[in-house]
């Protein structure tokens, strides 16, 4: 199988599907964390990626690499995104761009290192933990998967046993309790309920998924 290469348009064509992917769950992610939280992470997410949405145009050209890219983009997510999942966010896509200056296309294998740099930036700042019922029950499975990633294997299925990983650990936080965020307070009382930020976790990776798909292999 010839090398996946990811260029800057592919980031930029993913970034304008996670817009709309955005829109589409933003009452589907709000209804979850108004469950056990503020009730505001879809509308955040929105109001976060349509910005950046309406500056990609501007970024396409202004940006010199994916690098800069990456970090424009989590700094518009870092300003525009209330709550919890603004720092979140903004810091796992601008530390994407950590091992990857310069750089106009990246091999799959150095999009898994960003995804890992990412993740690291999440688990970092947010403190968590897996079984403290955040996104990070749906971060660290996919981190695992992309780990075993070698040369020569399939990106395309790499990345879809990432996503379904990330599927499951977003199951998993139902029966938990909340050990961190304003879910926390609840107790007992989360349990039954789905982590919001470990939804929009994995819709966000499959957005990755289904635009890896349309590149030629």
């Amino acid at each position: 199988m010839a090398q996946l290469i990811l260029d800057k348009n592919y980031f930029i064509e993913t970034f304008k599907q996670l817009a709309l992917m955005a829109e589409e769950n933003r009452d589907h992610l709000s209804k979850l964390d108004s469950d056990i939280g503020d009730g505001d992470h879809g509308i955040n997410l929105t109001i976060g990626f349509r910005e950046v949405s309406k500056q990609l145009p501007t970024l396409e050209q202004s940006t010199a690499d994916i690098a800069e890219l990456m970090k424009k983009v989590g700094m518009i997510l870092l300003s525009k995104v209330g709550g919890a999942s603004g720092p979140l966010y903004g810091s796992f896509f601008m530390k994407m761009a950590t091992h990857i200056a310069n750089k106009q296309q990246v091999t799959f294998k150095e999009f898994c290192q960003m995804y890992q740099d990412g993740v690291e930036a999440v688990q970092l700042r947010g403190k968590a933990e897996l079984d403290d019922k955040t996104m990070i029950d749906a971060l660290l499975p996919g981190l695992e998967v992309l780990k075993q990633y070698q040369e020569g294997d399939d990106p395309v299925q790499t990345l879809a046993n990432c996503v379904a990983e990330m599927k499951k650990g977003s199951d998993h936080t139902i029966p938990l309790i909340a050990k961190k965020g304003r879910s926390m307070r609840l107790g007992e009382r989360a349990i039954g309920h789905r982590d919001a930020g470990s939804e929009s976790s994995w819709m966000i990776m499959d957005v990755f998924l289904q635009q890896l798909k349309k590149l030629p292999n």
